[in-house]
């Protein structure tokens, strides 16, 4: 196969060629990209600027006769189970033997504030998730005992019992899960 010599004198000349197309492509392309870059900031609309914070609707206040209606009910319901105060069973965390838990307790050392308002309508609605699925008794539902005002208004009388920071918590956690029909 033959060799191809190329003089030094083309060499050079090739190399210029190559460089002048080079910077053709990058003009181009930077022009290109300043040309459709360059509408982009010309909306006749604001650009809405992220917040530092994300908006959270303010904590309502309790409404008093709600949450009166709502001890009531407590009291006739729910108290035999969870305490006169919501303080619960003893070691409700440990499982009886038959695989039921001890009532847990309704106060800031329990868990009910860590859900929202449509999880705990649905509890008190519907019984626990355990008694749902047949697995154990667990805690009953209350759909045909209690009213819809009744079933909300024992939850906002929980929400009475528990501290300022712990409302806010759970509040927090209402907004993605509030009660049904919100």
């Amino acid at each position: 196969m033959p060799v191809l010599m190329i003089s030094n004198e083309e060499s050079a000349r090739v190399r210029k060629q190559k460089r002048f197309t080079t910077s053709l492509v990058v003009v181009f392309s930077a022009s290109l990209v300043a040309l459709l870059l360059g509408g982009c900031g010309q909306s006749s609309q604001p650009v809405p600027q992220p917040t530092s914070e994300p908006q959270v609707t303010p904590m309502p206040t309790l409404d008093a006769s709600a949450v009166t209606l709502g001890q009531q009910v407590y009291a006739e319901y729910c108290a035999s189970c969870h305490g006169i105060e919501g303080e619960g069973q003893q070691n409700w965390k440990e499982p009886l033997p038959n695989g039921n838990y001890p009532a847990p307790p309704h106060d800031d050392s329990g868990h009910t504030w860590h859900h929202g308002d449509g999880t705990l309508y649905r509890v008190v609605h519907e019984g626990s998730m355990a008694r749902r699925q047949g697995i154990t008794p667990g805690m009953p539902a209350f759909a045909d005992v209690l009213t819809d005002k009744e079933i909300r208004a024992t939850i906002l009388y929980l929400k009475s019992i528990w501290s300022e920071e712990t409302q806010q918590i759970q509040w927090e956690q209402s907004q993605r899960d509030p009660f049904p029909g919100q």
